[in-house]
């Protein structure tokens, strides 16, 4: 299939998320094919103004006062996320520190819950921090480590991962969507053998939060984390995601004791108490302005439908499949992702021996990717604001740099971000 930018076309006019496009700055006049949705997303044009309030009102004039408001900022905005975008209950996400940090407490609180057990399984193609804090986790406390391997392009295999689970596992931490290919996994099926195995199951929702559909509660989910500053759009740096299942939250307890995870907090007492539900997964103080940034993409999220967003990833994914098919394979691109649009989430990774010179080149002509290990060029086209005729003019440029070979004048070493 060849579809012609007119066919792209008329999918934008039939879109029923068109008009979202217009609510993030830059989306219509700054002439970029942005399909680095799934690393930074957007920012929405009310951002500003909400950090401007923060900033002005609520820090400038109501100084501390304003601290009657923020301390619940966590479970506010966390509650957004989870019912708005993972499909949890409310009261089971909370919003605060980093996805590293949130996955350390979550990884040794659900091993200090599984006592006698001393393995913890990831996958082998996982993204680095997650591999790295298992391996951090289980070397501070005694236990192996069990990496399943996994085909780069076509994910993890359940029934590898099944292998790997017997009596001695505590902990399996995986992402619901491979970072490098895309490859989607079934959240429900795996946390359903993790179960039966007497293990829990931490999820990374990094590239999974906002592109594909969750429904945390549905699958019995026990625990995960992710990211807001991709499909979430709450900006660089944006504070993390945690997610425990209700039945557990009593049961767990994280190894970071701070004072807004304390009962009767300013009590000031000698000993931790941690207080009763979600909020003793909190340690310090909440990030208040990046809060406010992650609310309005939250928001605007929520109000797309989670499911009308995974619909149209899967189309733009689709077509861009399509056109690197027939465009681009002639010139020795390959996809790297699965070829079904059920089985990746909204983003799709096309491997060539100079895919880092490629990319290079591609940014030059105003079509932002990135590169990812080995050799591969990484497209995400955010279903928010990313149209159809963005991917087939993306696209036509790629096809273009490789009949010319300009992407040759690139240089082949890798600088610190790629």
């Amino acid at each position: 299939m060849d579809p012609t930018r007119a066919a792209a076309q008329a999918l934008d006019d039939a879109d029923p998320l068109a008009g979202f496009r217009a609510r993030f700055t830059g989306a219509g006049d700054d002439g970029l094919r942005y399909l680095d949705g799934n690393s930074l997303g957007r920012m929405p044009r009310e951002t500003p103004a909400a950090l401007a309030r923060v900033a002005e009102q609520e820090w400038g004039r109501g100084l501390v006062g304003s601290w009657a408001s923020w301390i619940d900022v966590g479970t506010r905005v966390g509650d957004l996320v989870g019912t708005g975008v993972l499909g949890a209950r409310p009261g089971e996400v909370l919003l605060a520190d980093s996805t590293s940090v949130d996955l350390y407490k979550l990884l040794v609180a659900a091993a200090d819950a599984r006592p006698g057990r001393d393995a913890l399984v990831c996958c082998a193609d996982d993204f680095p921090t997650d591999r790295y804090v298992v391996a951090g986790v289980a070397a501070a406390r005694g236990m192996t480590v069990r990496e399943v391997p996994a085909d780069v392009d076509e994910g993890l295999d359940p029934a590898v991962l099944a292998g790997a689970l017997d009596g001695r596992v505590a902990v399996v931490v995986l992402s619901a969507v491979a970072y490098r290919s895309g490859a989607l996994v079934d959240v429900a099926a795996v946390t359903a053998a993790a179960r039966e195995a007497g293990a829990l199951v931490v999820w990374d929702l990094s590239h999974a939060a906002g592109a594909v559909e969750l429904d945390l509660a549905a699958a019995g989910a026990d625990l995960a984390v992710g990211c807001t500053y991709k499909y979430l759009n709450g900006g660089p740096g944006a504070p993390a995601f945690l997610y425990v299942r209700r039945e557990l939250q009593e049961e767990l307890r994280q190894p970071i004791w701070g004072w807004f995870g304390q009962r009767d907090q300013f009590a000031m007492g000698p000993a931790y108490d941690p207080v009763p539900g979600i909020g003793r997964f909190a340690v310090g103080t909440p990030p208040v302005l990046a809060a406010a940034a992650v609310e309005v993409g939250v928001r605007l999220v929520a109000e797309a439908g989670i499911g009308r967003l995974a619909a149209k990833g899967r189309a733009l994914t689709a077509l861009l499949v399509d056109l690197a098919d027939a465009w681009l394979a002639p010139h020795g691109v390959a996809l790297a992702s699965p070829r079904d649009p059920a089985r990746r989430g909204a983003h799709v990774t096309l491997a060539h021996p100079h895919a880092w010179q490629l990319t290079q080149a591609l940014v030059d002509r105003g079509v932002v990717p990135d590169f990812r290990t080995p050799d591969r060029v990484r497209l995400g086209p955010a279903p928010l604001y990313t149209r159809f005729v963005d991917v087939w003019d993306a696209l036509d440029v790629f096809r273009g740099v490789l009949e010319d070979r300009s992407w040759e004048g690139y240089p082949e070493e890798r600088s610190r971000v790629t």
